[in-house]
């Protein structure tokens, strides 16, 4: 890694206190950019270049059928980086500081229904199972608080407090935020306690949701374990931690939760990035609508 690449790592580390998982897309981003240089430009260095080379390698990622999503995030990272590199004086100017994003066309998200939920958590779950009660524990505390997948899996055992009812999460850059619990979701945390405490070798003890194994959970095993059971119930095309999370939110929503209330929990900076929960809100607010106005009766 170059002293220029090192230094922006360990500023993003220590002064704005990024995930590690943060920290790797961003670097991959900028290597993989890196590498382009390299079969391309091999004159140029990551200091010397130019908007037209990221623009050759903007043209070269879409004809790689690489999703305008995906790139705008990888200039992003470039971007962030050569902000750094102006900020300690190692470039002149940004090549990216007029840079504008591609156009991203927005995708309604699509909740699972009340109903749906209900069928899951209603399964056959086996009793003093460690993994069955795991399981449902996992889909529950998606459902009841929202969290996102990378936040469960780095759930620690003191982040419970019983005693208050809340569960403390972090979220992006560290973030943290306090959720507040449900009844029913204790009693499945106390009930999974007790066959976690069985484990005979727990690697990662200050981890709350653990392997059968005692070790922390990855990102991959808890996508399919959401998609696995959410495929006997739903033939929704997508069924992930994230519309689990979806679901949170519109069903919040739905039930009268105010969108800044709603934001909190999610552990949104801002009030537009919980904006986007509304649009399924829509079949309700019009229920609501022509029951209530005058007009309609």
């Amino acid at each position: 890694m170059s002293t220029n690449l090192q230094a922006y790592y360990d500023y993003l580390q220590k002064e704005k206190n990024y995930s590690s998982l943060t920290l790797r897309a961003y670097l991959d981003d900028i290597k993989s950019f890196q590498t382009y240089l390299l079969d391309n430009h091999d004159k140029h260095t990551l200091e010397e270049i130019s908007y037209s080379q990221v623009r050759s390698w903007i043209v070269i990622l879409v004809e790689n059928g690489i999703a305008n999503k995906s790139i705008n995030r990888k200039i992003s990272s470039l971007k962030s980086f050569y902000k750094f590199l102006l900020k300690i004086k190692q470039i002149e100017f940004n090549p990216l500081s007029k840079h504008k994003s591609l156009k991203v066309p927005k995708k309604v998200q699509i909740p699972f229904s009340e109903k749906e939920l209900n069928s899951v958590l209603e399964m056959g779950f086996i009793e003093n199972d460690f993994e069955s009660i795991r399981n449902k524990l996992i889909i529950e505390l998606f459902y009841a608080t929202g969290i996102r997948r990378a936040e469960l899996i780095n759930l620690k055992v003191n982040h419970l407090d019983k005693y208050n009812k809340t569960l403390k999460v972090l979220g992006k850059r560290n973030k943290e935020r306090i959720i507040p619990l449900l009844d029913c979701t204790i009693d499945l945390i106390n009930r999974y306690n007790m066959e976690r405490a069985a484990l005979g070798n727990i690697q990662n003890p200050d981890v709350l949701i653990l392997s059968k194994k005692g070790k922390i959970l990855s990102e991959t095993f808890v996508y399919r374990l959401i998609n696995n059971y959410f495929s006997t119930i739903s033939e929704k095309v997508k069924k992930s931690p994230h519309v689990l999370r979806h679901t949170f939110a519109t069903h919040l929503l739905n039930n009268g939760a105010d969108l800044n209330s709603v934001k909190e929990l999610l552990g949104h900076a801002s009030l537009s990035s919980t904006q986007i929960y509304t649009h399924s809100s829509l079949s309700e607010l019009q229920k609501v609508y022509k029951d209530a106005h005058p007009r309609n009766k």
